[in-house]
């Protein structure tokens, strides 16, 4: 996601970090870097500047350059401009149980309308309650039978009606049909163009009209950069978006459309594709969106990603688990064989502060080769080892490799892959919803002033260094206030 916004991001605050001190001039220079990753990206250049000049004021407020650790201090500054560019946002979904909730998707031909009308009703289950989906695409057979086919594979109620020529009366029809089913929500899926014109608006002010639907959001395909700001201004216009879902971010969208269309429309981005499957639809966080594009994960997500993947009963005994200090190889092993489904590994690392390396890795890797392998190691371990992995010396280490076919540097790589990730599992395993969601927030914090790395006071096996405390740090740069003052008077 964003790969070329990522590293021109991170070229610049390493070519900054690299410097000796920094100064004005460098700090420019580095600031240029920026804002050409920006524009590369195809990020509205009236956002650009904008953005450019919110980072410099709040720098020079700051004073960065006299700061303790200017260049983290800047990459903060930068990911809190982020987040305030792409928020605040509200992506919950007004809906109460008994009552019926319509919801009105619209968008061009091809950026995923139909699709993410499914992702958006298995989001709905997931929430317990009951979608159903309304066809009003009379342009488009193949979409209608599309939703019938997403309907079946979910298991949700569809309604459509053959050779119907009004979607006004479709969307009426099919509102009756939701509540005589018991539904929660009604998701209308319209016809869309392969451009804009006056006969699909004034069929969308029509539904919006007589239907009156609760929310309004526009599907934009995000790999279409200021194609995207254009049509979402233009929808806008005419319906009063309440929300814009943009689609295809698993692809290789420069982040463009992303970074844009809130602060050019105004329109909070509500949710976010980022894959196939009818799973791949996630609610926006604009902290989570500028973790990722500054490269420090997104742990909050990670939580939500291992609740689908773990049973309340498994989650259960896991917990108690973990209570008593106990997450073995064992437990990563059959952690990891959950991530099997394809994609699921790579975005889970993705995910993970200061695991992009791997995930890039993985990406390009056998993943059911990889897990067969990961396995045959644990499988090959004493129960012993693979509770205290410290026991694995090197002939330990000899003996498991020869038992699965491998070389003894690949259980090295496990037993450091396991110690690495296995905090971040757990923490986003165990203990009630609330208090994780606090934990990983704190967390995202925490990365957000140590963006080179996981925190330097988060427990991590083999894990050294010392972090300053707030009070240290104000205390240092008093004193370094002062000598610069008496510097100056001298």
């Amino acid at each position: 996601m964003f790969q070329s916004l990522q590293e021109g991001l991170q070229s610049a605050f390493q070519s900054l970090r690299g410097k000796g001190k920094l100064t004005e001039a460098n700090m420019r220079e580095g600031m240029a870097m920026v804002e050409k990753s920006m524009v590369d990206a195809d990020v509205n250049i009236d956002v650009v500047r904008k953005f450019m000049s919110d980072v410099t004021s709040a720098a020079e407020g700051r004073r960065v350059l006299f700061s303790l650790r200017p260049h983290e201090e800047l990459i903060k500054i930068v990911y809190e401009e982020l987040v305030a560019l792409l928020g605040p946002v509200d992506n919950s979904i007004p809906m109460k149980r008994g009552q019926l909730t319509s919801i009105m998707m619209c968008g061009l031909q091809g950026a995923g309308k139909t699709t993410t009308c499914g992702k958006l009703a298995t989001l709905i289950k997931e929430q317990k309650l009951k979608p159903f989906l309304i066809a009003a695409d009379l342009q488009r057979p193949a979409a209608i039978e599309q939703l019938h086919v997403l309907g079946r594979q979910l298991g949700v109620g569809v309604f459509s009606q053959v050779g119907a020529t009004d979607p006004v009366a479709v969307c009426r029809e099919g509102l009756a049909q939701a509540k005589a089913n018991g539904a929660d929500v009604a998701i209308f899926d319209t016809a869309g163009r392969l451009a804009i014109d006056a006969e699909l608006m004034d069929q969308l002010k029509q539904i919006d009209k007589h239907i009156a639907p609760q929310q309004v959001y526009l599907v934009v395909d995000g790999m279409t950069g200021q194609d995207a700001v254009n049509s979402a201004k233009a929808f806008n216009e005419a319906l009063s978006i309440d929300g814009v879902i943009m689609t295809k971010l698993d692809g290789d969208a420069r982040g463009g459309a992303l970074l844009s269309v809130k602060a050019a429309t105004q329109v909070p981005i509500k949710f976010i594709g980022t894959g196939e499957h009818m799973d791949a639809l996630e609610p926006f966080r604009p902290e989570g969106m500028a973790s990722r594009i500054l490269e420090m994960g997104d742990i909050v997500e990670v939580a939500r990603e291992a609740h689908r993947l773990i049973d309340d009963r498994e989650r259960k005994q896991l917990e108690e688990r973990m209570s008593k200090g106990i997450f073995t190889l064992g437990d990563f092993r059959d952690m990891m064989q959950k991530l099997r489904k394809p994609g699921l590994m790579t975005k889970m690392l993705t995910l993970m502060p200061g695991m992009g390396d791997l995930s890039k890795m993985m990406a390009n890797a056998d993943s059911e080769k990889e897990m067969r392998r990961l396995t045959g190691i644990v499988d090959s371990m004493t129960p012993s080892e693979r509770k205290n992995p410290k026991l694995i010396d090197p002939s330990r280490k000899s003996r498991i490799a020869k038992g699965c076919g491998v070389q003894p540097n690949q259980v090295s790589d496990l037993v450091k892959q396991f110690e690495m990730l296995a905090p971040m599992l757990q923490m986003a395993t165990s203990g009630s919803m609330g208090d994780k969601m606090k934990m990983m927030q704190q967390m995202q914090g925490m990365m957000a002033n140590n963006p080179f790395g996981p925190p330097a006071n988060m427990k991590i096996k083999g894990s050294t260094g010392k972090r300053l405390t707030p009070k240290e740090r104000e205390k240092l740069q008093k004193e370094r206030d002062r000598l610069l003052k008496k510097k100056k008077k001298g």
